[in-house]
């Protein structure tokens, strides 16, 4: 049956599902909007009673009761967090070619294996095109698991809703914002772009922030949304969930409305701070960018007071949509549904212009197999007709191979047979024996190959050795600190090494250590302590109260210093896989006094062997390889992912006529290491020279380690050129 010239974007929201049926205007770049439905839980499906997928088939089976689908085309969005976008900028580059290197991105960019994932593409409009070579050029990739995929689409088909298309809700967003809100955006010079619009659809536990200008896109998830407000009130007012929801819908009509407020202020700081961090982190990796103006979507914005707080914050324009410039429809336009959840539209917009074919991105993330089998079914008649024609003609074939065989006298060939069946087995010898040669030929070079590479490892062990020393804190050579206290040294006890065939194991051993370790590691780079890092965001936290009457936010304090959002957190690296060694090192250090705050104990491990074992410190010097004699990183010689898996707590030790006893805590028994104070002729705090003739005691703070890293030989420079394979 014909498809109707109808479509529909349907969003499956966490409060409730919003579906708009648009058609094409009859004028160029409009939509005509023909129904609206917003059909709200019972209950947001995130609270821990909600049994999300009966909410959502309900709500599925009351749209179907008021409208019949079966003819459209329908468009179905999912969370931004559930796929993955990326934007690559492409070098010059042949456009044939660009297939193969976009399937090459894919590959590096996506965590899974390709054949678990949906994945499309887009080249984004922009760029030059001149001899078949394209310059500045950008391709959009989208990809989603497969399970998530077959997940979202369950209610759907359980309901009987035939998908066309599958988009990600930011990527939605986006058509929206290039169809209604940007103009013409047909002429693009890169040096001077057209100004950005920013899109923040706030849900119920997430905000997706998009950025475009047309040309160029940028989009992010904010784990902030709707119900922080309401949970803010849930601990702070000792509500119910669902009282405190209703409150929060209509604070300025509360009792007291200044509490209400009150207790939503740290909310509406984050919220402004953490948009602010993420504007900041856009317009930093993009020199050329500007912002024009910011748009706040989703039924959460109306918050009062959330507008100008935001856009006092950011020095922006910022303004609830509340209009769809492009978006025809007397009729849904006066309902009152329409326009008490016009605001929350968006994404079913952006839906309904991607399904009639009027979008600026048109991937689908519906997998090819649904794809084919609709295909098939379109073209079932057609189908049957041709097997039977097949089946038709194979039995015309095997009657006609019957009669032949029929036919057949053995006794006529089989001289014939004889001698074919000799020229096979002489053929059958002549391969054995050229196989043998090739195996022999193949082996042969396997064994030159390893010869070869065993020149470059016969030094790995002394490169390490000699890598870890170089690594070690030194003092300059030409100055010399008197007080042991006072010298930029590790004291290293003893080194052991221990192999692992798959060095994950280890690294699922240390990982909580491995958070531990680099928790402070932008500290230890600027010489800052790790308080400082862990609350850096707090000078926001004690804004002005709110005005009591009108329930406008908290608004004389700025918002927190932009970060990088998509720094990752090292507690959830992935750590080294594969063979490897573990190198400990058992050591301790004096650099441990009240004027060495805040780098004292752990956190001046960090500072200097930590930080050069992770590559951002001082370089070593390669022996072998074609990087002989240069300076290389650590990571080159296949060191790396240091972690402290022991400290001991800051003790004082007396060194006593070259003899260090335990003091403070009562443990008896000598503890200097080797090159450690109490050696004859080193003085103690306001003691006497080497030359004196009786030492005096000198008191210091050690602090005990036990530091881990891994290390997977490798030779340092590009990889040396293959074999050339054996001749056939």
């Amino acid at each position: 049956m014909a498809r109707s010239q109808y479509v529909w974007g349907i969003d499956i929201g966490k409060c409730g599902l919003k579906a708009l049926r648009c058609r094409a205007g009859t004028d160029p770049g409009t939509l005509v909007a023909e129904a609206f439905e917003y059909i709200e839980y019972p209950m947001i499906l995130t609270q821990p009673e909600a049994d999300a997928p009966e909410l959502i088939r309900a709500a599925l089976e009351e749209l179907l009761g008021r409208h019949d689908l079966r003819n459209d085309t329908v468009a179905v969005a999912v969370p931004g967090h559930l796929g993955l976008s990326k934007f690559i900028k492409l070098p010059p580059i042949e456009a044939k070619k660009i297939p193969d290197i976009v399937k090459y991105e894919a590959r590096q960019q996506i965590p899974f294996p390709l054949e678990q994932v949906v994945w499309r593409w887009q080249r984004l409009a922009g760029g030059v095109e001149e001899s078949g070579f394209v310059i500045d050029s950008e391709v959009a990739l989208f990809a989603m698991k497969r399970e998530q995929v077959y997940k979202a689409l369950a209610p759907l088909t359980e309901a009987g809703i035939r998908v066309d298309v599958l988009q990600l809700a930011p990527i939605a967003l986006a058509n929206m914002a290039m169809f209604d809100q940007l103009g013409d955006i047909t002429t693009h010079d890169p040096d001077n772009p057209h100004p950005s619009v920013v899109l923040v659809s706030m849900g119920v536990d997430s905000t997706d922030l998009v950025v475009t200008n047309g040309h160029r896109i940028w989009q992010r998830n904010m784990p902030i949304g709707g119900s922080s407000f309401t949970k803010a009130l849930v601990q702070g007012m000792k509500l119910t969930f669902a009282r405190a929801e209703t409150l929060k819908r209509n604070a300025v009509k509360a009792e007291d409305p200044k509490t209400v407020f009150k207790t939503m202020r740290p909310v509406f700081n984050e919220f402004a701070g953490e948009l602010q961090r993420s504007l900041n982190y856009f317009t930093g990796t993009d020199r050329t960018a500007k912002i024009g103006k910011v748009l706040l979507l989703g039924d959460a914005t109306k918050l009062r007071g959330l507008t100008e707080f935001v856009a006092q914050q950011l020095q922006l324009d910022v303004q609830r949509l509340e209009k769809f410039e492009r978006l025809e429809g007397p009729v849904v336009a006066s309902s009152s549904t329409y326009r008490d959840h016009q605001v929350s539209c968006g994404i079913a917009y952006g839906l309904a212009l991607q399904a009639a074919s009027q979008a600026s991105i048109s991937t689908n993330l519906l997998p090819n197999e649904i794809v084919r089998d609709r295909i098939i079914e379109s073209k079932k008649p057609w189908a049957v007709a041709a097997i039977l024609g097949l089946l038709a003609a194979a039995m015309l074939n095997f009657f006609g191979m019957f009669a032949a065989w029929t036919a057949y006298a053995p006794s006529l060939f089989t001289e014939a047979f004889g001698k074919a069946e000799a020229v096979k087995k002489r053929s059958a010898a002549a391969i054995a024996a050229v196989d043998e040669v090739r195996k022999r030929q193949t082996d042969a070079i396997a064994q030159q190959q390893w010869l070869r590479k065993v020149q470059d490892r016969r030094f790995q062990t002394l490169d390490m050795i000699r890598a870890v020393e170089a690594l070690l804190p030194h003092d300059p050579e030409n100055e010399t600190v008197e007080n042991p206290a006072d010298r930029n040294e590790l004291h290293i006890d003893r080194m052991d090494c221990e192999y692992f065939p798959d060095l994950a194991k280890w690294f699922e051993g240390v990982k909580t250590k491995w958070a531990d370790t680099h928790i402070a590691d932008d500290a230890a780079a600027d010489d800052k302590p790790v308080e400082a890092v862990e609350k850096a965001g707090a000078a926001a936290a004690d804004a002005a109260a709110t005005a009591a009457a009108d329930g406008s936010p908290p608004t004389d304090q700025p918002a927190p210093a932009a970060a990088d959002p998509s720094a990752a957190n090292p507690a959830e690296s992935t750590g080294p896989t594969g063979p490897g060694w573990v190198i400990e090192l058992r050591g301790y250090h004096y650099h441990n006094e009240s004027r060495h705050k805040p780098t004292e104990g752990a956190q001046f491990l960090r500072s200097t062997i930590v930080k050069n074992l992770l590559g951002k410190g001082v370089k070593v010097t390669a022996t072998a390889g074609p990087l002989a004699g240069q300076e290389v990183s650590v990571a080159e010689l296949g060191i790396g992912f240091p972690v402290i898996v022991s400290s001991s707590p800051i003790r004082t030790v007396r060194i006593v006529g070259g003899k260090a006893a335990m003091s403070g805590a009562g443990m008896p028994g000598a503890i200097a290491g080797p090159g450690a104070p109490g050696e004859p002729g080193v003085a103690g705090p306001g003691g006497s020279s080497a030359a004196s003739e009786e030492p005096q005691d000198l008191v210091l703070k050690r602090y005990d380690f036990v530091l881990q890293f891994c290390w997977q030989p490798k030779v340092p420079g590009p990889a040396p050129t293959a074999a050339p394979a054996p001749a056939q």
